[in-house]
């Protein structure tokens, strides 16, 4: 192990940074026992480009571009920033979205219908209003397929970039990837995700051209993501993530969020950190292993 990455990455870490994604310092919190349910493989299979991009701690990387990304458009961000935990418990709304992408991707069929109602039942009281890139002031609704697609385009893009500029296998290739995980919008309402790289990088274009645009809420919200309350230690961890994840955002994106340009050298020092925790937190994570468990039990039946 470098000197570098042992001083500073511990397992105690390691396990504190897991209570702050997960909710748990086993990354077994109480709604994750629910991926042991179910009598179905669930949306993706085992070891499919869902399971492999997803249960890699690539995601780390993935999920800080992901915020990032989704402040770059003025309505998701208002969202954010009148209905959002952010400021009084930041720890709690990651943990909530980790729920989300962890119960969808490693799930059963009815796990993650009833954690899509759950999702939705929030998403329904997310209204407001917010200022579009032309100046004009517009209603939204969280619900609203626009929005939706956004943020489910921000995600995708964020998660498979992330995943190949770390350097991380993907036999199957993005296109495989981006295919699959539109199955997880279906729940949400959103029923014309992107269906390979082509159309997703298509679609952020468009998204690019007319709605992206800096707010007055944008700065602040970047600032925030970029220095959560952690300790020092687990802060230098997430500065790491951090500017690995910015250093796969575009010029437009980064212009919009006020950022500047990071080295790709990050990338490298990122995946050689990830290394370091996940032989800390073993291969697979306590929800895969469920997973696991519960389509071989499905299999004997």
């Amino acid at each position: 192990m470098p000197a570098f990455y042992k001083f500073f990455l511990t397992k105690p870490l390691a396990d504190a940074f897991r209570k702050n994604v997960s909710g748990s310092k086993d990354g077994l919190p109480d709604w994750a026992r629910e991926i042991a349910n179910g009598d179905d493989a669930g949306l993706f299979k085992a070891d499919g480009a869902v399971w492999k991009v997803h249960g890699n701690l690539g995601t780390l990387v993935g999920g800080v571009r992901a915020l990032l990304l989704q402040a770059a458009h003025p309505a998701p961000l208002s969202g954010v920033a009148q209905h959002s935990r952010y400021e009084s418990d930041p720890m709690g709304r990651l943990a909530g979205t980790t729920r989300w992408l962890t119960i969808t991707t490693f799930g059963s069929t009815q796990t993650i219908e009833h954690e899509a109602k759950r999702v939705n039942a929030m998403h329904s009281k997310v209204s407001g209003d917010y200022t579009d890139n032309s100046g004009k002031n517009l209603n939204y609704r969280a619900q609203d397929s626009r929005f939706l697609l956004w943020v489910h385009c921000a995600f995708t893009d964020s998660f498979i970039k992330s995943h190949l500029a770390l350097g991380y296998a993907l036999p199957e290739g993005a296109d495989e990837y981006i295919r699959d995980w539109a199955k997880s919008a279906i729940p949400l309402g959103l029923t014309n995700a992107p269906k390979s790289l082509a159309e997703l990088e298509a679609t952020l274009n468009d998204f690019r051209k007319n709605d992206l645009a800096r707010s007055e809420k944008t700065l602040e919200v970047v600032g925030f993501i970029l220095k959560p309350p952690f300790g020092k230690s687990g802060l230098l961890f997430y500065r790491i993530i951090a500017n690995a994840a910015i250093a796969t955002l575009d010029k437009n994106e980064l212009e919009i969020l006020g950022l500047k340009a990071k080295s790709k050298i990050w990338l490298k020092i990122a995946r050689g950190a990830l290394n370091v925790f996940s032989a800390f937190l073993g291969p697979e994570s306590p929800s895969q292993n469920l997973a696991r468990q519960r389509i071989l039990r499905i299999g004997q039946n």
